[in-house]
């Protein structure tokens, strides 16, 4: 027990320390987004997936991919979808998967359609390749995910191990985060998300994976704190990631962890018994007093903007006209491609191009519904459709998987904020198909 401690503490010490090498020292970024991979591919081969090793490297790198896209370790925007999609190959190349999960290939397959559409265009000014790797590697990352997740044994107790894969880096990033800005109150001057206590990446990405942190320590506090010291090293870490996801100003990942952690105490409380649900009176007391001191402390120093903004005002106090931050435009315009192109739509990844005739201005979509919408038609829809039944369906037969709702909570409301620019929803969308149970299955 006290070399678990000692290790878990050890894990978290070391990946406070790469941001510290980082911020000092940025070109070793690059390597860190080499040794990742590298390791990776190293302990799956030794250990021929025998436990899912995959999973654990495929978590750790979304974790990790909004760091190494902040200080430049990636070698492309696409960089971490490719190597999850690498490594799930690989999984299946070690240990199979099951035939039911090629219903993935039927989602793939329904957007072919719209890729014809986009290789055949006339307009030159429109890299083809660019356009259709930038659309087409978020919802290839989650099939090949989901045919090697698709209904795999696998205890409760290991996939909160796979989800601290993803902890660690969040840990790196969240440290990073206070050495780039040190003092909030100094640069938070409006109520728009703030580039500044991001890092100096985009705030929506911050935000979603920071929430994702939120959650993952949540869990292993109330879950997985065996000691006294575990108990205030979690809450710490909760503590730390929650504040700095508040103030990037940027709500999507924040109420979507909030969203994550209602379901999760939902569960637990249905599946308990009558002596567990007169323990999670306190539960819920002291998840709301940490809930409100945090909000405080975060209000305190934002100087009381932080509450203008989720009540969506601007700095003096007005109502502003837009709820989400001007995606409303770009979901109305389009809707209404879609209407005009209801059967193959636009073309994959033409929206963007096809919206500057509606809005006169080319911005990229943040909602990965009405994206399918207008570049793949009805096709999209049905596409949608085989998303979001499929792990519900799967679910009916599987309900020890007690962070099924989470999970599934976290790929909806992401994608329709942040749509799948990075490779989290595909992944933590992949995990609520995964067969879980209490007890350690069996193997043989």
């Amino acid at each position: 027990m006290k070399n678990q401690k000692l290790t878990y503490i050890g894990l978290i010490a070391i990946h406070a320390l790469i941001a510290l090498i980082v911020f000092v020292l940025p070109f070793l970024s690059k390597l860190f987004g080499i040794l990742i991979p590298v390791i990776g591919f190293y302990v799956i081969y030794k250990k021929q997936n025998k436990n899912n090793e995959v999973l654990y490297v495929a978590s750790y790198l979304i974790g990790a991919e909004v760091f190494l896209r902040m200080t430049g370790g990636n070698f492309n925007n696409e960089y971490v979808k490719f190597l999850v999609i690498f490594f799930m190959l690989q999984g299946m190349v070690y240990s199979n998967f099951s035939k039911n999960g090629l219903i993935y290939l039927i989602f793939l397959f329904l957007l072919l359609p719209a890729v014809f559409i986009t290789t055949t265009t006339s307009d030159f000014s429109i890299d083809v390749k660019k356009v259709l790797f930038f659309n087409l590697s978020g919802p290839v990352c989650l099939a090949i995910c989901a045919m090697y997740t698709y209904g795999r044994k696998i205890s409760f107790e290991t996939v909160q191990k796979i989800l601290l894969s993803a902890g660690l880096p969040i840990i790196t990033i969240t440290v990073y985060l206070f050495l780039y800005t040190p003092s909030v109150r100094d640069v938070v001057t409006g109520t728009q998300s703030n580039f500044e206590t991001s890092g100096g990446f985009g705030p929506n990405q911050v935000s979603t994976v920071l929430g994702l942190g939120i959650f993952i320590f949540f869990s292993q506090l109330i879950l997985f704190s065996k000691s006294k010291i575990e108990l205030l090293l979690n809450g710490g870490l909760l503590i730390f990631v929650s504040y700095r996801g508040i103030v990037t100003f940027s709500r999507g990942g924040v109420i979507t962890a909030i969203v994550m952690i209602i379901c999760l105490l939902a569960l637990l409380y249905y599946f308990s018994n009558s002596r567990g649900k007169s323990k999670f009176t306190i539960v819920f007391v002291l998840t709301a007093l940490m809930g409100i001191g945090i909000w405080t402390y975060s209000s305190i120093q934002t100087g009381g903007l932080i509450e203008k903004r989720y009540a969506n005002k601007d700095a003096k106090g007005r109502d502003k006209k837009d709820k989400i931050g001007g995606r409303e435009e770009i979901m109305d315009a389009e809707i209404k491609l879609f209407l005009d192109n209801p059967i193959f739509g636009v073309g994959a990844g033409m929206s963007k191009s096809k919206r500057l005739e509606i809005m006169k201005e080319e911005v990229a979509s943040h909602n990965e519904i009405t994206r399918l919408l207008s570049e793949h038609g009805i096709l999209g829809i049905f596409a949608f459709l085989l998303l979001f039944l499929t792990p519900i369906l799967l679910y009916t037969d599987n309900i020890q998987h007690l962070y099924f709702l989470s999970f599934f909570i976290f790929w909806l409301l992401t994608i329709n904020h942040a749509a799948m620019r990075t490779a989290a929803p595909a992944f933590i969308y992949a995990l609520t198909l995964l067969s879980v149970q209490v007890k350690i299955p069996e193997k043989g």
